[in-house]
C-alpha cells in the first residue's frame, strides 16, 4: 500500500492559492512524509485563457511559508520534468491519437453554435442535452462520418476536439480511500472533451498522462474532482495502465456551515482566505494573507490540518513533525469541514504562548522601532512576559503595553467619569508624597508603603488603586500595578500621577 509513495499537488496558476488548496497540499505533504515518499508540485496551466503571470511564484512562496515545500517540481529535482503542463504540450497529442487508434476516443467537429442549438432544443422539450452513447452517432464526429469525410475535414483545417468514447451499459465500481466503494452507471456519463482545437489537452487527459508518467501512487485531491473520477478510471483502463489510489478530501465550508468557503466570505466577515497577501497585477486589488495578518505559519498549518481530519484524541496542538507521525487518510471525514475564524485565532494564541519571551521580543522590537521607540532588549522582554497572555497576535502587544514606553496622553472617558471623584485629586496629591518618600523603589517596598498608607486612611483600596491605574496606563487595564510602577520608575510614576491630576481634576 505504501511502498514508493509519490503524491502531487497540481494547482492551476489562475490567481492566489486559496486555503482549500493549501489544505490539499498539506494533506499530500503529510502523507508523503509519513511514508518517506515524494511530494511533487505540478503546475496545471493548460487553460491559457485564465493564466495569471505571478500566480505560480505565489504558489511556491506559499508552500515555503507554510513550511511544506515540494520535493520535486519546477526548477527542483526535475526527475520527471517538465512540471508545467504547457511545456509538456507536445506529449499529449500522441496520447489522444493512441486513444483514437484503440477505439476509446473520436474526433468531433460540432461547432459551438450547433451544440448550443441542440442544448436549447432539449431544454424546450424538458430534457438535458448530454453528448454520449444515445446521440453521438447522429452528431458531427468520426463515429458518424465516413473516413473520407473525416480526413478531408482535418485536411481542410476544420476545427475539432477529441472526445472520450464512454462505454455503454457498464457499472463502474471504484474505490476511494476516504469514501469507500463508489458505483456509477456509465450510461449517465457524457463523452468528455480530452483534446481541444487549440492543440491543448483538457485537464482530464493531461492529468492522467502526467500522473502516469510521473509515477504518482496516490491522488489526494478536493471532493470537487469526485465527478471526474469515473472518467479518470476509464482513461486508465483505456490506456491499459494501473490506476493510482484515489482519496477525495471534504470541502471547507463557510463559517455558517452551508456552501464552500470563498474569498467573498472572508471579505464580508473580515478574515483572509489566502496564505500570503496577493496583489492582482491587472486590477491592483490586494487580497489579505494570513502571514501579513500576523498569523504564525505553524498555527495556520495546525488549524488547516483539523479541517476535515482529526487524530481521534483530545490533542489539538500538533507540531508539523507530530502531524506527519499521526496523519492517516482513514481519519479524514467524508462530510464538509466548517471553517471557524475564532478557532483560527485560538490556534494563533496557543502558538504565541508557546514561543519564548526572547522569540516574541525579537518580533516586537521592530514594531517599537517603527514607532520611533528605541527600547532596551531586557526591558522589552520583561514587558512581553507581563502582557503576552492577553495577546492573540504580536501586533496586539502595542495596545497592551504602550504605557510601558510612553506616558498616556488621553484617559478612558468612561473610566475617568466613574473613578475620578471630586476628592480624588487631593488623594492622589497625597499619594505622590508617599511615593516620593519610598527610597528603595522595589515591588515589595512600593506595595508595603502604598497599601499601608491606604489602610491607615481607612478608605477602600479601589478609591486609590483605580485612579492610580488610570494615571499610569490611561485606562483600567494592564498587568499588576506595582510591576508597572517599578518598571517605568519612580520619576515617571510621579510625573504621570501629576499629569492625571492636572487633566482630570
Amino acid at each position: 500500500m505504501t511502498d514508493n509513495v509519490r503524491v502531487r499537488f497540481a494547482p492551476s496558476p489562475t490567481g492566489p492559492l486559496h486555503m482549500g488548496g493549501v489544505r490539499t497540499a498539506l494533506f499530500n505533504y503529510l502523507f508523503a512524509k509519513k511514508y518517506n515518499g515524494t511530494f511533487v508540485l505540478r503546475i496545471e496551466d493548460t487553460d491559457q485563457t485564465r493564466y495569471v503571470a505571478n500566480a505560480e511564484q505565489y504558489i511556491i512562496d506559499s508552500l515555503e511559508w507554510c513550511n511544506i515545500p515540494f520535493d520535486e517540481g519546477p526548477g527542483k529535482n526535475e526527475k520527471f520534468g517538465p512540471y508545467r503542463q504547457s511545456e509538456r504540450k507536445e506529449l499529449y497529442k500522441q496520447y489522444a491519437d493512441l486513444l483514437i487508434e484503440k477505439g476509446w476516443a473520436y474526433y468531433a467537429f460540432d461547432t459551438a453554435e450547433e451544440l448550443d442549438a441542440h442544448r436549447k432544443n432539449h431544454e424546450e422539450n424538458g430534457k438535458t442535452f448530454i453528448y454520449n452513447w444515445h446521440n453521438r452517432e447522429k452528431l458531427q464526429n468520426s463515429l458518424a462520418l465516413s473516413e473520407e469525410e473525416v480526413t478531408s475535414k482535418i485536411a481542410a483545417g476544420d476545427k475539432y476536439v477529441v472526445r472520450f468514447k464512454t462505454p455503454q451499459d457498464e457499472t463502474l465500481i471504484m474505490q476511494d480511500e476516504i469514501r469507500g466503494t463508489i458505483k456509477i452507471d456509465t450510461n449517465t456519463l457524457d463523452d468528455k472533451v480530452l483534446f481541444k482545437s487549440d492543440g491543448m489537452p483538457t485537464y482530464h487527459l493531461a492529468n492522467i498522462v502526467d500522473d502516469h508518467l510521473m509515477e504518482i501512487s496516490h491522488v489526494i485531491r478536493g471532493e470537487e474532482w469526485l465527478p471526474s473520477l469515473p472518467l479518470h478510471m476509464l482513461l486508465y483502463k483505456a490506456f491499459g495502465w494501473d490506476a493510482p489510489k484515489f482519496a477525495h478530501l471534504p470541502l471547507i465550508l463557510k463559517p455558517v456551515g452551508k456552501g464552500k468557503l470563498s474569498k467573498r466570505d472572508g471579505d464580508k466577515l473580515g478574515f483572509p482566505v489566502f496564505p500570503l497577501e496577493y496583489t492582482n497585477e491587472e486590477s491592483g486589488d490586494v487580497s489579505r494573507g494570513y502571514k501579513e495578518d500576523g498569523y504564525f505559519n505553524d498555527a495556520f498549518i495546525n488549524m488547516l490540518a483539523f479541517l476535515g481530519w482529526n487524530p481521534g484524541t483530545e490533542q489539538e496542538i500538533f507540531s508539523l513533525e507530530e502531524l506527519v507521525k499521526t496523519f492517516d487518510l482513514a481519519r479524514v471525514s467524508k462530510s464538509g469541514a466548517k471553517f471557524s475564524p475564532d478557532k483560527t485565532k485560538w490556534f494563533n494564541q496557543q502558538y504565541l504562548q508557546l514561543k519564548t519571551d526572547k522569540e516574541l521580543t525579537d518580533l516586537y522590537l521592530p514594531i517599537l522601532e517603527e514607532k520611533g521607540i528605541n527600547s532596551d532588549v531586557d526591558y522589552t522582554k520583561k514587558v512581553v512576559s507581563l502582557i503576552k497572555e492577553r495577546a492573540v497576535f504580536v501586533a496586539d502587544f502595542w495596545d497592551l503595553s504602550s504605557f510601558f514606553f510612553e506616558n498616556p496622553t488621553e484617559y478612558d472617558a468612561k473610566a475617568a467619569k466613574k473613578q475620578w471623584k471630586e476628592t480624588t485629586g487631593a488623594l492622589m496629591t497625597e499619594l505622590t508624597e508617599v511615593i516620593s518618600n519610598i527610597e528603595d523603589f522595589s515591588i515589595e517596598n512600593a506595595q508595603t508603603e502604598i497599601k499601608g498608607w491606604i489602610t491607615s486612611k481607612e478608605i477602600g483600596f479601589g478609591k486609590v488603586m483605580q485612579p492610580l491605574r488610570l494615571s499610569l496606563v490611561g485606562k483600567l487595564a494592564g498587568p499588576d500595578l506595582f510591576e508597572i510602577m517599578t518598571m517605568i520608575g519612580k520619576e515617571t510614576t510621579l510625573q504621570r500621577i501629576k499629569n492625571a491630576i492636572e487633566k482630570l481634576s
